[in-house]
């Protein structure tokens, strides 16, 4: 008998109600379980008192705003896709987002279908992007560090951080070719899907994650190499 897989959970958090309850509907009869949050402060509780496959957090909310909202559900789950709603549409806005957590930025308005591919699309990539036990190598030396892929630890004496997926996979592409040119373009095809502006500017997020993850070791520096990519420098 075959088991059934439970519906993928979605927060969405929402004041507008009109569009808040038409999105629900709309998200509903296509397969996902939706729970709709008409503030920030409403959706942080749902989300602590949930378990949820993927946040879409509006950004012009009361009480807590979308990028505080991210903020505060990545200090709980630093894995969770998220994806911003609004209205605003400057570079520097969509910057702060990535920042703030984000997985992916939709400007209103925006049609239905576009939303549904742009969900699909960002699922799709954490799915990818999910540690699997290989017997390919998992346990990487990287000066003072040890980092096991497989588990996504990043350990320094004997203090462990945990890092989300994209920062797992990063690393291990670096661990890989150590002191060998990386071409964005491929790590983003690789990591991301495609090399799109919007998963360039996620990418750039989490390189400067992984800098700070390894600012304690000076013989560790990964360095942009101008109209390429970027390199792990390692003196070994």
């Amino acid at each position: 008998m075959t088991t059934k897989l439970p519906p993928t959970k979605i927060l969405l958090a929402e004041d507008d109600p009109n569009l808040g309850q038409l999105l629900q509907e709309y998200l509903t009869n296509k397969g996902y379980k939706t729970d709709l949050a008409v503030d920030g402060n409403a959706g942080l509780k749902r989300f602590l008192e949930g378990s949820f496959d993927l946040c879409l957090l509006d950004v012009m909310m009361p009480k807590k705003d979308g990028f505080s909202l991210a903020k505060e559900i990545r200090l709980t789950d630093k894995e969770v896709p998220i994806i911003f709603l609004t209205a605003k549409s400057m570079k520097e806005d969509t910057i702060q987002g990535f920042k703030a957590g984000a997985d992916d930025y939709i400007t209103k308005p925006f049609s239905m279908e576009e939303l549904l591919l742009r969900i699909q699309a960002v699922l799709r990539r954490y799915q990818k992007t999910a540690p699997m036990h290989e017997p390919q190598l998992s346990v990487f030396q990287l000066g003072k560090y040890t980092f096991d892929f497989a588990h996504q630890v990043l350990t320094q004496n004997d203090t462990p951080q945990k890092l989300t997926s994209k920062e797992a996979a990063l690393l291990k592409l670096f661990c890989e070719n150590k002191n060998q040119p990386i071409n964005r373009s491929f790590a983003l095809k690789l990591i991301w899907g495609d090399d799109s502006y919007f998963n360039a500017r996620s990418m750039d997020v989490y390189i400067t994650k992984l800098r700070k993850h390894l600012k304690d070791d000076a013989s560790l520096q990964i360095i942009n190499l101008h109209g390429e990519g970027f390199k792990l420098l390692v003196d070994e």
